[in-house]
Order: structure tokens, then sequence, then C-alpha cells
């Protein structure tokens, strides 16, 4: 009973009212699995599409559920933090698993996912040979998500932000270590196969949203690691990628840049799109210092292929170095300090 999130009557009045209504209650057992749009929300719970908005907007401003654009489409997520979302979860935790309303928004819910798998199946298909190619020039993704992993270490990250997250790759990878993630992606294509992918793996504490790295729809300072994963060599100017980074790092945080070193494979701008052929360790530590952060370490995985037709990847670790700070949102001590983790 310690961690009971408590209200003064009023509030827990008003939160009280926007949970207790059958089809807002089941919108929030459906939204803490995943985000879902409107439509699909429609499609599971058979209703009309003015009800279920209305609905999404009185959880919305009772401060329940996330709501962000994607092009024309909108989505919805249960918030990942914050009181009321807490309470919310703890009163479905109470709802039986065997309620017959409950369990046919669960099986109708199972049919969208099936359905948004097999789009983003299809995308993935069409696109497989060419990234095959490309995967053939380095070492294995197992190697490289090993070598991740153990650089990250097992120091717990309160929230997770991947940059460039094309099929949710490194959410999944990371998400034993993590309370909740975002992922960006620009490619709309892609955030449906990372959808499908999240959804397969049963990782529901991260979402994916559409959005220019270069311009981030999210709070500074909300993050304590970033991630960038193959994402630099496809940019003009990859230094304001590390700068938008470092800015949406809390302070202590860690940037993790997993990228190529540099090579000779000139056929990779026309056949690949790449911009850059690869980063050195002395231009990466210069934009980092410029970005505000310190290179810890960086490590190389060779391939051992032919010289000239093989390349290296590089993963880059860098921090935050003003202090963390000693308080949580509610003034008490914070569990999230460096070297405390």
């Amino acid at each position: 009973m310690a961690n009971l999130v408590k209200f003064g009557l009023d509030d827990l009045v008003d939160l009280l009212k926007a949970v207790g209504e059958p089809t807002r209650l089941r919108l929030l057992a459906l939204l803490e699995q995943g985000d879902l749009t409107v439509s699909d929300l429609t499609e599971i719970l058979g209703q009309s599409q003015p009800r279920i908005s209305r609905h999404l907007k009185l959880l919305g401003e009772a401060d329940l559920i996330d709501r962000y654009q994607e092009g024309a489409w909108a989505y919805f997520g249960l918030k990942r933090e914050g009181r009321p979302a807490t309470l919310a979860r703890t009163l479905l935790k109470t709802a039986s698993e065997n309620d017959p309303v409950l369990l046919r928004d669960s099986d109708r819910l199972a049919s969208v996912k099936r359905v948004r798998a097999e789009r983003a199946q299809a995308y993935f298909s069409r696109n497989a040979a060419e990234w095959d190619a490309l995967r053939r020039l380095h070492v294995s993704d197992a190697d490289i998500d090993a070598a991740i992993v153990a650089l990250v270490g097992d120091e717990p990250v309160e929230a997770l932000l991947d940059l460039g997250t094309g099929t949710g790759r490194i959410l999944e990878l990371l998400q034993p270590l993590y309370q909740r993630a975002v992922g960006i992606d620009a490619s709309r294509d892609m955030l449906a196969v990372a959808r499908a992918n999240l959804d397969q793996a049963r990782v529901a504490k991260a979402s994916v949203r559409h959005g220019d790295i270069l311009n981030l729809p999210l709070d500074a300072q909300d993050f304590d690691l970033v991630t960038i994963h193959q994402v630099l060599h496809f940019l003009d100017q990859p230094e304001l990628a590390i700068a938008e980074a470092a800015r949406m790092l809390r302070p202590g945080g860690r940037l993790v840049i997993v990228d190529l070193a540099p090579h000779t494979l000139e056929h990779l701008r026309d056949e690949h799109a790449h911009v850059r052929l690869g980063f050195s360790n002395q231009a990466m530590a210069d934009w980092l210092k410029r970005a505000g952060l310190k290179m810890e370490k960086s490590v190389d995985l060779h391939s051992g292929k032919q010289a000239g037709q093989d390349l290296t990847v590089t993963i880059w670790l860098a921090r935050d170095e003003r202090a963390a700070d000693r308080t949580g949102q509610d003034g008490q001590p914070s569990s999230l300090l460096v070297g405390s983790r």
C-alpha cells in the first residue's frame, strides 16, 4: 500500500466519473494493450465513430490517454505515466479475465492486429531483398544486438526514446530494461511494421509515432536513454539529429548511436540512398561534445569479409554530464539517479 496513488476528494470523484462508464472502461482496457485508431476502436466495440470520439475526448480531458496525429490518422493509447493513468491501470487489474464483454473485445482486438500484421508483412516483403543485400555487407544483426545490450548494461531505464525506429527492433531488444518507450520514424509504412512486431512480441509498454527526428514532437529532457540505430548515414546534417537527441535527454542520461564506420562503398549512395559513407570516432566525438555530451565508449564490429567489400559497424555511447535531478515529479527522492539504477 506504500505506493498507493492518492487524490483529493473532488479530483478522485471526477476521475472515477471519467472511468466509471462501460464503454470508457472498455476503451481503457483496449488502449492499455497498445495504440489504436478511432476506426480500430469502432470496429472492435461496434459503436459509431462520433460516440467513440466523444468517449475518447472525455478520457483525454481526464488525462488518461495520449493522442497523436499520424498523417490523416489519429492514434490513442493509455498514458504510460501520471497519477490518473496509474489509478486506471490499478482499476483494470481488478476486472475479471473471464468477463464476456472484455473477452469479446480482446478477440476482436486480436483480429484487428492480425490485419495490421498482414499489411505490414506485405510492405516488409516488398523491401526485404534490398535490406538483406545491405546486411550481408556487415556483421550479423545478432552480433550487433548483443553488443548493444552489453554496452547499455543492466542499468534500469525509466524512459527510452528510439529515433528512426524502423521495424521497432531496438524497442523489442531493450524492453527488459525500460518502463516506457517511444519510437519515432518518418515512414508510416515502417511504423506499421513496428506496430505489428511489437504486437507479436507483446510489448505493450512501447509506442511508435510518426515524426521528424530533426524536430521531435516530444517534451525536452524526458528520456534517460536515447538510441539512434543506423539512421545518421541517411542525413545531410547528422549533427543536427545528435543535437536534437541530446535535447531529449535528462541530466545524466545516455545516448547510444549505432552506425557505419568510414568506408568506400560508393554504390550505397545510389542503391541504398546513403548520404554519408560512415563516421569516424573523431567526427562523432566532436558532434557529441557540441551537443553537450561526452563520449564514454565506442565499439567496432568488423564483418571479417574481404577488404573493400565489407562494412564495419560502430556503436558509440555518450552521456549528458549534468548532475541527475534528485527529486521526482512529486518532489520525492528519485530512484533514477546516475550510479544508483
